[in-house]
């Protein structure tokens, strides 16, 4: 792996966060003139493309969910483990939030979803048939009827 020189490091944070080029490049210290010339170019380095993409994918692996922690979430769901704020009343016309249980509704939503990714609940058959299929042409040539 190549190592970024300090200014390297800043121009592709930079670049992370702005999406420009330019203004990257002047927010690392880099001349105007270097800029206008030459920032675009910087993209193509070797070293700050890879930093680029791994960043990159970092932060798209930690804000997109995968389907192991959808289907802990949904187990979480449907076993009760997951709390819902709710207000409650507690008598003099007062009221406060209180951590509860989720529904039972939404509950048995969760385990209709996870039934439904294990197809628990199908209608349909799965049949494997084996053995030849014969075609008997019994259609007559004339049309005399």
């Amino acid at each position: 792996m190549v190592k970024l020189t300090p200014k390297q490091q800043k121009f592709a944070d930079e670049y992370i966060i702005s999406g420009n080029a330019y203004q990257s490049a002047l927010k690392a210290g880099y001349s105007e003139n270097y800029a206008k010339a030459r920032s675009s170019e910087m993209l193509d380095n070797v070293g700050i493309k890879k930093f680029l993409d791994d960043k990159m994918d970092a932060m798209a692996n930690k804000s997109i969910a995968d389907q192991t922690e959808v289907m802990e979430y949904l187990t979480r769901l449907m076993r009760g483990e997951e709390k819902e704020t709710e207000m409650m009343n507690v008598g003099n016309f007062e009221q406060e939030l209180v951590e509860v249980p989720v529904k039972h509704n939404i509950r048995k939503q969760a385990a209709e979803l996870i039934g439904k990714r294990y197809s628990m609940w199908t209608d349909k058959q799965d049949v494997n048939l084996s053995g030849t299929v014969v075609f008997v042409d019994d259609v007559p040539l004339d049309d005399d009827d």
